[in-house]
């Protein structure tokens, strides 16, 4: 029972992940930057602290008390990771759900388990593996392995994406997704993958705030809520100081209140966006802790993910009119990001 409750919750964190994004395209006459600002509100402020105060008791005085630099490393790693969660949102607006799910994951999930190897390489930390280490035993070449073979899908993808630009007319390729750009989409969906692996690092060095918050009486299932606070802080500022510029820059800070749009449906719309990016890490706390295996959930969690972005690419009618051969090209990259995210798994559990 417990397995199928952990399955459960991954699923509904994986498939609020992958469908975050849906919201926004019902988001008419914002600009960009206004609608993903005012949804970041709900996904790395509002959302946030409603979840720590509803599952962690005295979770202000947990932060305020951590040593500094625990909140400082912790806060540098969100600020990082709010680069990849920014480009995750242009790699999509330029590439497609499909697509630029498949990147910009493929990229997170490699270097996710990478990361943290090469700081521990750097400054070795007592029972924390480190990529030398990896290089050295069976479960971490299995690792490395998928690293390399997740990085092939990227590229075959890639190429898929190439194959798709030769191929439709531009009327067709802005058909489905609006501002398709497949060179500066790539480029972006590149560094949001890096990037976005940032937040398990953050994750791990806001690790004493969590147990403190399990003394202070939390339930581990929810322990990481409080640690989530300091690193959404850090995706906050970036992404403010981001679209704060970018509204200067365009002017289009007056759409919130936009004569003939309707506003108040652009701000539901976006808030429910913003609110299930958030989703994702509630309930992949709560797996988690259900399957009691880390490697488990991570290969449920990203295949989720994946699945329902490119589900909902299908839907969307995103790799309509491309010939059978472009589309294979594609589904064999899938194929290969897919295996990645099992060689990984199956490293990490080595």
């Amino acid at each position: 029972m417990q397995v199928i409750l952990g399955i459960i919750y991954h699923t509904i964190g994986g498939v609020s992940s992958g469908s975050f994004y849906m919201p926004y395209k019902k988001v008419k006459g914002w600009a960009w930057e206004v609608f993903w600002l005012f949804g970041g509100l709900f996904s790395w402020l509002i959302v946030p602290f409603l979840a720590a105060w509803i599952t962690i008791p005295h979770y202000r005085e947990i932060i305020s008390l951590a040593s500094g630099d625990v909140k400082q490393f912790t806060y540098i790693m969100g600020l990082l990771w709010g680069i990849g969660g920014l480009t995750y949102g242009l790699g999509v607006r330029y590439l497609g759900m499909s697509l630029g799910n498949s990147v910009v994951l493929g990229f997170c999930s490699a270097f996710g388990a990478l990361v943290p190897s090469v700081y521990y390489a750097i400054y070795p930390v007592e029972g924390k593996t480190s990529i030398i280490q990896m290089m050295q035993h069976t479960g971490g070449q299995v690792v490395l392995l998928g690293v390399a073979v997740c990085l092939a899908g990227i590229a075959i993808t890639g190429r898929a994406g190439m194959m798709k630009e030769n191929e439709l007319s531009h009327e067709e390729k802005t058909g489905s997704v609006e501002e398709f750009h497949l060179v500066k989409g790539l480029t972006i969906a590149v560094i949001s993958g890096i990037l976005s692996s940032f937040f398990n690092f953050g994750i791990e060095a806001g690790k004493p705030m969590a147990e403190q918050a399990v003394v202070q009486g939390a339930n581990p299932l929810f322990q990481n809520n409080v640690t989530y606070i300091v690193v959404l802080w850090g995706g906050l500022t970036t992404n403010f100081l981001w679209c704060a510029y970018l509204m200067w820059k365009n002017r289009t800070l007056s759409d919130f209140g936009k004569k003939g749009v309707a506003n108040t449906r652009n701000a539901l719309f976006s808030a429910f966006a913003g609110t299930l990016w958030f989703l994702q890490f509630f309930f992949y706390g709560m797996g988690e802790s259900r399957l009691g295996n880390g490697a488990s959930s991570w290969i449920l969690h990203m295949a989720t993910i994946i699945l329902t972005a490119n589900l909902w690419g299908v839907w969307l009618k995103e790799w309509n009119g491309v010939s059978a051969q472009t589309r294979r090209t594609f589904l064999f990259g899938l194929g290969l990001i897919f295996a990645s995210i099992f060689l990984v798994g199956i490293g990490n559990a080595l």
